[in-house]
């Protein structure tokens, strides 16, 4: 008899468990990039609690959930390439079209991607750019070239913020130098890592979440920094004005996706649907100030956000994707990344 109460208790427990955690969702997101209220409002709909940690960077998200993390969250937000390498490293799970009712609402242009054909593991969530801004106040010359982050003007000289992204930086400065990325050329990455380790010593700082704030503040009169950031500061007070250079910017797209082994996936595959609501995902653009690859967005969005210079890009300049390198010739970009932060 005590055998069967124990039994009998233990089975309890874990349905109670059980029920507790379908009450339940965990996020792993980019910080200062999904309102509280939206949070607050999914929440409340569903009968969710919500909790969410940050990271700063796609290579920081991906160092965590390789240290264990993977079978903590139930959804995180890489960007394009990085969607790529978790997928590539059985870090996602995959659902079909029919688990989300609002599937249709993905623009056209967002669904068969290179880096998940077909939207298997993912769905866009904000999409941009990545270059640099500049305090008109401290500088008035042109910023029609990456040469102002690597080889800068003397009124910047020691005064700017790089992101701290080897991806992302990298990547800019590959661009500068017309080299193409993923180079396995050795007199090409020789030239890279002399540009950067060169141009080092006229950056103040390395920032991911800073980057906004210190052009804010005017502790850095230019810096790397992403489309919405920059929007976000020049509504701060920030006299800035960003630069789409004549070598190229960066395009991006960030993705919620399907985590393996995520502890709640049908709250998950909820959240995801969630944000395809076209006032949803606006919500998110007129928090972020990038742009919802979802249709149905516009008659949401606040007209300061929609007509932003910093999403309406002018004709000429060409923006391009990071690219996912293969494992052997990451490791040398690695080298390069690792020897300019010492």
């Amino acid at each position: 008899m005590k055998k069967l109460l124990a039994s009998t208790a233990v089975a309890l427990l874990s349905l109670t468990a059980a029920a507790q955690a379908e009450g339940k969702l965990s996020i792993y997101h980019w910080f200062e990039y999904i309102p509280q209220t939206l949070l607050d409002k999914f929440a409340a709909e569903y009968d969710v609690e919500v909790t969410m940690d940050t990271f700063d960077s796609n290579e920081a998200l991906l160092a965590s959930l390789k240290a264990g993390k993977l079978g903590s969250y139930d959804v995180a937000v890489p960007g394009d390439y990085m969607v790529k390498i978790m997928n590539g490293e059985g870090m996602l799970d995959t659902f079909e079209p029919s688990e989300l009712s609002n599937f249709g609402n993905i623009e056209k242009q967002w669904v068969d991607v290179a880096f998940d054909s077909g939207r298997k593991s993912s769905i866009p969530y904000q999409w941009g750019s990545t270059s640099y801004s500049v305090n008109r106040d401290v500088y008035t010359g042109p910023i029609d070239s990456l040469s102002v982050i690597f080889d800068p003007p003397a009124e910047l000289k020691g005064k700017i913020n790089v992101l701290d992204t080897a991806g992302e930086t990298l990547t800019l400065a590959s661009l500068y130098l017309g080299i193409p990325q993923c180079s396995a050329d050795r007199e090409q990455l020789k030239e890279l890592n002399a540009l950067v380790q060169k141009a080092k010593a006229d950056w103040a700082s390395f920032g991911s979440d800073v980057a906004k704030d210190v052009l804010v503040s005017g502790d850095a009169a230019a810096g790397m920094i992403w489309s919405g950031f920059s929007a976000k500061a020049r509504a701060e007070g920030a006299n800035i004005e960003y630069a789409f250079p004549k070598e190229g910017y960066i395009v991006w797209m960030d993705n919620v996706v399907l985590l393996k082994d995520a502890p709640n996936r049908d709250n998950a595959l909820k959240f995801m649907n969630f944000l395809l609501e076209p006032e949803n995902a606006a919500a998110v653009t007129n928090y972020a100030q990038y742009t919802a690859g979802v249709t149905g967005t516009a008659e949401f969005l606040d007209p300061e956000v929609a007509n932003s210079p910093e999403s309406n890009p002018p004709a000429g300049p060409k923006g391009a994707f990071v690219e996912a390198c293969s494992e052997d010739v990451q490791v040398l970009y690695d080298a390069i990344w690792t020897n300019l932060k010492k």
